[in-house]
């Protein structure tokens, strides 16, 4: 769902700051099982081996995947513990122990997103599931199938959900599209269900909606290894396609809905023939790729950073990133320039928080982002187009990314364009005090309702027969 949730070093430096202060401390063992939640839903357990002498080890277990015993790479110098899994995706676990010894708290970092997480010692309390009010619950005053589509291009076959309001047709209809990572059809995060959320509200408002789960999610085939916002592009073609193809579907009412990385796919797609009848956009980002990334990064240690010179400092860290990998194809080079620029030094402790990062900085994924320039892909749309954005997104910052989207799009001639910037919202179109990742899992809500309803409002107004 998002492109990059923390700065890169953000994490590394803290327990770094943290280790050194306390390096000379004798810990207890950390051998044990030890469980925690994913995004509110995925139960992971963690079996570490920390003996007095000799290496340390662990495996992961993911029941949820039916994968058991993955070997982890387990360091924890003083205080500070990291887990990197290497196979059957690049993940890390980067967090340090609490006072008492019974939790490890930090982050998951998985591609280009990164979570929170605490594990627990086997036998501690376990904390209550948070409350998710908007969560849809049957019975549904329509119909709702699990069904399967194919990609051709691709040669894979897509899952999801499409629901149908229960009244006469021929009913509009709208494909949901997630953000960046690999998301399933309710784009699931800290227990939150958005687009169940979404496809629940538009449903019970006429509009008929097809959510599905990523490629290698869920029930849907194929992988997220060596995946662009390209490859997605195909995706969301090939649901459109399936979507304008079903019975009691108006064929001239069928839109394309993409939240962040799900915008730029749907913006492709719009460019195309066949493209959407309307287009909704929500965080969806509108200035250029390497751009973006600077952007996103200033706005999320400006959460705790607020000195000048300390953000110009990041800020040229961050431009000199991103140039390293648009003018380095070569992935070995790029990294070894990489490592020069965030570990100078070659301090051991950031080389091990920062590996995983590495890897996706130069992967298909974040070198096509960086080579994104939606100025031109927004000017072959011309359909109707809705772009929101929170003023608390710290991810794709709204005013600069929904004034981009709408010079795009007018610059091309496009007229029917309406972009609104809704005040207090995150990315995740919550109401957010200060837009922090670190927020999502408190909030009650799901998606406020102010969101929904200009959605809905907007897609009955343009779909009206």
């Amino acid at each position: 769902m998002n492109l990059l949730n923390r700065s890169f070093l953000t994490t590394a430096a803290a327990l770094l700051s943290f280790s050194s202060a306390h390096a000379q401390t004798a810990l207890p063992s950390l051998t044990g099982d030890w469980s925690g939640t994913l995004m509110g839903t995925l139960e992971l357990t963690a079996h570490l081996t920390d003996p007095a002498g000799g290496p340390r080890t662990a495996t992961l277990d993911i029941p949820a995947r039916h994968a058991n015993g993955l070997v982890m790479q387990f360091t924890a110098p003083a205080d500070s513990v990291y887990l990197r899994l290497r196979q059957p995706v690049a993940a890390q676990f980067a967090g340090r122990r609490s006072a008492d010894g019974q939790q490890l708290t930090g982050e998951w970092q998985q591609g280009l997103r990164s979570f929170p997480l605490t594990f627990s010692r086997a036998g501690g309390a376990k904390a209550a599931g948070p409350n998710r009010p908007q969560t849809p619950q049957p019975p549904f005053p329509y119909q709702s199938a699990d069904v399967t589509f194919k990609n051709e291009k691709a040669s894979i076959t897509l899952a999801g959900t499409y629901t149908v309001p229960a009244a006469m047709g021929p009913f509009p209809a709208v494909v949901l599209l997630t953000g960046s990572g690999p998301e399933d059809r309710n784009e699931t995060i800290f227990s939150h269900q958005p687009f169940a959320v979404l496809a629940d509200y538009l449903t019970r408002h006429g509009i008929a909606v097809l959510r599905f789960d990523d490629r290698g999610v869920g029930q849907s085939g194929g992988t997220q290894k060596g995946m662009t916002s390209a490859d997605y592009t195909t995706d969301a073609q090939a649901a459109l396609a399936w979507l304008r193809a079903q019975p009691g579907i108006r064929k001239s009412q069928v839109g394309l809905l993409g939240h962040s990385e799900g915008g730029t796919a749907a913006i492709g797609a719009a460019g195309q023939p066949a493209g959407p009848d309307f287009l909704v956009l929500l965080a969806a980002p509108g200035v250029a790729g390497d751009e973006l990334i600077v952007q996103q990064s200033l706005a999320l240690v400006g959460l705790n950073i607020s000195d000048p010179a300390q953000l110009a400092a990041l800020e040229k860290q961050q431009r000199s990133m991103t140039r390293i990998i648009q003018k380095t194809p070569d992935d070995a080079q790029a990294r070894t320039q990489l490592v020069a620029l965030y570990n100078p030094t070659n301090a051991p402790n950031t080389a091990a928080a920062m590996e995983a990062q590495y890897a996706v900085m130069v992967s298909p994924f974040y070198r096509h982002l960086l080579a994104d320039r939606p100025a031109q892909t927004l000017a072959k749309v011309h359909c109707p187009v809705l772009a929101l954005g929170g003023s608390n997104d710290r991810q794709v910052p709204a005013a600069l990314n929904l004034a981009a989207t709408a010079a795009g799009l007018k610059a091309a001639g496009n007229r029917d364009v309406t972009t609104k910037e809704l005040p207090g919202l995150n990315h995740l179109f919550q109401t957010a005090a200060t837009g922090s990742p670190a927020e999502y899992s408190t909030i009650e809500e799901t998606l406020a309702p102010a969101a929904l309803a200009l959605i809905g409002d907007w897609i009955a107004q343009h779909t009206r027969k």
